[in-house]
């Protein structure tokens, strides 16, 4: 055992008898005093406080909605499980799975990368992956210089804790605030640096994906 099987462990074991605490849906009931809060709405401000675009649009019009985020010929990388059905027709796409992953120096080469998340956080304005279906390896979101992440509305909550609730412990995470930027180099702001430069997120609302 690891020291981080070790640590997981001694947690596991500490929150055994707390309740679980379902996880909210779209609209947040209200704190006394306070409005409720419509989660969407609030997570499309955050991200674009992020300097990161965001597009809505229904399941039958993402493939337009993103075709619109790409130019013409653009070699779009597609993890293994992303929905055939949600993909524009304007871009070549180049499939990274784990039997045939794209080696560093294909990928450095792509336009931009394409991939679903797990939830998005309103009050942060973060997309989590946890490299499920649809999402692909760690690489595919730190690589290409622009990212296009599908989310759809009901996988949007509030806040951190709502969304560690939907999240597996035992998975690997990337948590994604906004293009890649840094302001290490005299406090000037770039971006780019440690991963894509542009961010796109895509909110499908309206349609529920099939039961």
């Amino acid at each position: 055992m690891t020291a981080r099987d070790d640590v997981l462990a001694r947690v596991r074991q500490a929150l055994a008898d707390v309740p679980s605490k379902e996880p909210s849906s779209v609209k947040r009931a209200p704190v006394p005093g306070q409005p409720v809060v419509d989660l969407v709405e609030l997570f499309t401000e955050r991200v674009a406080d992020y300097r990161a675009s965001v597009r809505h649009c229904s399941a039958e019009n993402a493939p337009a909605a993103i075709a619109e985020l790409i130019p013409a010929e653009t070699q779009l990388v597609v993890p293994a499980g992303f929905p055939a059905d949600l993909l524009p027709d304007n871009a070549e796409f180049v499939t990274d799975t784990e039997t045939s992953p794209l080696i560093a120096a294909v990928l450095d080469q792509v336009d931009a990368v394409i991939t679903t998340c797990v939830v998005g956080i309103a009050t942060t304005g973060t997309v989590v992956l946890d490299h499920g279906p649809g999402q692909g390896r760690r690489a595919l979101s730190l690589v290409p210089d622009v990212h296009i992440c599908v989310i759809r509305a009901e996988q949007i909550v509030a806040d951190v804790p709502d969304a560690i609730a939907r999240l597996d412990p035992a998975r690997p995470q990337t948590w994604i605030s906004g293009p890649s930027a840094t302001s290490d180099i005299e406090l000037s702001r770039v971006e780019g640096v440690h991963g894509p430069r542009t961010l796109h997120v895509v909110v499908i609302e309206g349609d529920k994906p099939p039961a």
